[in-house]
């Protein structure tokens, strides 16, 4: 009997060794990036179109730690109009699913780049509880310092992120495409003891200018933050371990080519078209 490795592991070809758990020397300017993750999903999309129906930077620097090397940045041209009326739950699924269906129906048959392998698109909200309005991107200064002292003075509010997922049906079936989607939640605690004074001082560094809710949990906003309850990259706005299953969910139902038609994998959503 072989005492090598490879026969104690029982694999009968070589692999690659994985990675040492010495720290790798950091390159001047940037910081080190963990290798991507070797799972057969991301492993078969790392050759094939792959969209972020998103043009905020934080989305796509987090979807990049999954190593997709064909990732393309499309922003969608919906219109982000729905009702303030409806749930915090109903507005950011429904304003992710237009996102992404704008992008699916503009790319799908796309004769220079090819058919897309995968879209994925987001929309994120901050929820002040104690007012119950939906808060978005602020639209000026004066309109942006109110928000945070609202935040502030709440203490307490909810970050929702929806993702959406599409990719074409391998069998061309009707409607053409498998669509999944998840809503994550996550409470933020504010400091109550944050200064109008440094309010004003956050908002002129114009760090959460583009940011639902006015902050940016990742850099400078830290300051305003004592506490969250739930997945910090969620309230950057896209949440990664929710996102890796959702790719892995849609991915599965778009290999549809073995299974039946009456497969209760093609019951779609009674609303799932709702939006």
């Amino acid at each position: 009997m072989s005492d090598s490795k490879d026969s104690l592991l029982g694999n009968e070809d070589p692999i690659d060794p994985p990675p040492a758990y010495d720290p790798p020397k950091p390159t001047r300017g940037a910081l080190p990036r963990p290798p991507p993750l070797g799972l057969p999903v991301l492993n078969a999309l790392r050759n094939k179109r792959v969209i972020l129906a998103s043009q905020s930077p934080r989305r796509r620097q987090i979807i990049s730690f999954l190593g997709l090397p064909n990732i393309e940045i499309i922003p969608s041209n919906a219109e982000e109009n729905l009702p303030k009326t409806l749930t915090p739950f109903e507005y950011v699924l429904g304003t992710a699913t237009k996102k992404a269906q704008a992008v699916y129906e503009q790319e799908i048959s796309n004769e220079t780049a090819g058919e897309p392998a995968l879209i994925l698109a987001a929309d994120t909200v901050v929820v002040n509880i104690e007012a119950g309005t939906i808060l978005e991107k602020p639209r000026s200064e004066a309109h942006h310092v109110s928000m945070l002292r609202a935040l502030r003075d709440a203490r307490d509010h909810k970050v929702f992120t929806a993702l959406v997922a599409m990719a074409p049906l391998a069998s061309a079936r009707q409607p053409g495409y498998a669509m999944e989607s998840v809503v994550e939640e996550t409470n933020v605690r504010f400091d109550g003891e944050v200064t109008d004074e440094l309010i004003l001082a956050y908002v002129r560094t114009r760090e959460g200018a583009d940011k639902a809710g006015g902050y940016g949990l990742q850099g400078l906003g830290s300051i305003l933050v004592e506490k969250i309850d739930g997945t910090a990259d969620n309230v950057i706005g896209m949440p990664l371990k929710a996102t890796l299953k959702l790719i892995e969910t849609v991915m599965a139902r778009a290999d549809d080519e073995d299974r039946l038609p009456d497969d209760p994998i093609f019951e779609e959503d009674e609303d799932e078209d709702a939006f």
